[in-house]
């Protein structure tokens, strides 16, 4: 695997990483001010976040932060996946300098960072006593740095693999295996499937957007044998291997799947699972933390986990971390290292554990959080398969052919924010049944085919 990333300036990264968002970004910024000065002695810092239920929790939790820090505010600015993503692209890319804390991605993290948009955090770590960043999981530790130097830290990381009720398995007389097979998945749907009693066989995302469908629809090309690009550039999105691979995902989540898989992103999904109303789930490895909370689940005891399912390669798992990164534009990057040292040190797990519940700690960041007692306790049947998916997430066992870029879930280039999210639309419509996968795949392949050649491809 050889790895490219490709220089553009503040104009033009806006325009390739937002597209068709660009104007909800906008929208959100003029309703946003600064909000960055002191106040009396005290500094105030904004952070940027995704609105998931661990990052909720963040926030719940934020006056243990201000007891220990009582000369700094924290202002939260909490969004959805897609409008945090779109919201806070435009405003480090154009240098807006609105947050002082953001949360990205092992996506952005090495390309922001390349484009000098992004602090080092080597000196912070080194001057904060007990942070022990060598208890960071090594596959996430090493994707969220850029030339051997951290640029961001995790909150919380995931690989990807399947739930299921292990209850509803044993009373059909079935049994998965430790690492099914698609083949084997659509098999097993297709026995449980029971539409009449408003219960599906699996549930899969279909929201459009390159971090929503394309995530989980990208593992599925890799262990097909597909690929967004070969070595020399060209796009191979219309290729034989993708178009079974995706005609696989599409045909099992429109014949077995959840009702509106159009339009379920990772949170739809999750309420589905946990209501008791489907017996698979294939997505992040993250949602534990919810499907093993009895606050918010129904099937807490009566699930167990796979790796995600393969065909042509050994795994077939995503790596992804969602993390804290300070941008340079920030004016108070310290008190922003002492939040984000709050948010992702080992003491901070404990906290949640005791505050929260231990079933609600963010998970896989960390080695020793799968020490902790308690959580040891009540993880024991999805710890093994999260670390091993995580350790496991590496293009070399991942994915058949080798490829210019990095990335699984992703292809980790500027322009694939605009790019995903125009496959991951054109993909929402054929999962809607309004048009065939191969028109889906043949209009994807005439997008990638423009980014293509500002890399050097000449077809």
């Amino acid at each position: 695997m050889t790895g490219t990333l490709h220089r553009l300036s503040r104009r033009s990264l806006l325009a390739a990483g937002l597209g068709a968002t660009a104007g909800a970004a906008a929208f959100g910024l003029s309703g946003c001010t600064t909000g960055t000065g002191a106040r009396g002695g005290r500094e105030q810092i904004v952070v940027a976040i995704v609105s998931n239920p661990q990052m909720q929790d963040a926030i719940g939790l934020i006056d243990h932060f201000r007891n220990d820090h009582p000369n700094i505010d924290v202002r939260f600015v909490s969004l959805p996946e897609n409008e945090a993503r779109a919201k806070i692209t435009a405003s480090v890319a154009s240098g807006g300098g609105e947050f002082d804390v953001v949360m990205i991605s092992n996506y952005e993290t090495p390309i922001w960072a390349a484009q000098g948009w992004l602090a080092d955090l080597e000196p912070y770590i080194a001057e904060t006593d007990g942070y022990q960043d060598d208890d960071i999981i090594p596959t996430i530790r090493q994707a969220l740095s850029y030339q051997g130097r951290q640029h961001a830290v995790p909150f919380y990381g995931e690989s990807s693999f399947l739930v299921y009720r292990q209850d509803l398995f044993e009373q059909a007389g079935l049994q998965m295996p430790q690492q099914p097979t698609w083949d084997q998945i659509r098999e097993f749907a297709s026995a449980l499937h029971n539409p009449a009693e408003g219960f599906s066989g699996i549930a899969l995302r279909g929201l459009a957007g390159w971090g929503e469908n394309l995530a989980p629809i990208n593992t599925v090309i890799n262990t097909f044998g597909g690929r967004w690009f070969s070595l020399d550039w060209e796009p191979m999105l219309n290729s034989p291997e993708v178009v079974e691979a995706v005609s696989t995902y599409v045909d099992t989540v429109r014949s077995w799947g959840q009702p509106g898989a159009a339009t379920s992103g990772y949170g739809e999904c999750m309420t589905h699972f946990n209501q008791g109303n489907t017996a698979m789930w294939y997505d992040a490895s993250a949602m534990v933390s919810g499907i093993e909370d009895p606050r918010s689940s129904t099937v807490v005891g009566n699930t167990n986990y796979a790796l995600a399912p393969v065909m042509e390669t050994d795994y077939a798992g995503w790596l992804y971390a969602w993390s804290l990164a300070i941008p340079e534009t920030s004016r108070h990057k310290q008190a922003a290292w002492d939040f984000i040292t709050w948010m992702t040190h080992p003491d901070y797990f404990q906290l949640v554990g005791r505050e929260v519940a231990w079933e609600a700690l963010p998970p896989g960041s960390r080695l020793s959080t799968y020490e902790i007692p308690e959580y040891a306790e009540i993880s024991g049947h999805y710890a093994e398969p999260t670390l091993t998916s995580m350790e496991n997430a590496t293009q070399e066992n991942c994915m058949v052919h080798e490829v210019p870029y990095e990335g699984l879930q992703f292809v980790a280039i500027p322009e694939f924010q605009d790019l995903g999210t125009r496959v991951g639309q054109q993909l929402s419509a054929a999962i809607a049944g309004q048009q065939t996968v191969r028109e889906a795949l043949d209009q994807s392949q005439r997008f990638a085919e423009s980014v293509a050649r500002t890399y050097g491809w000449e077809g």
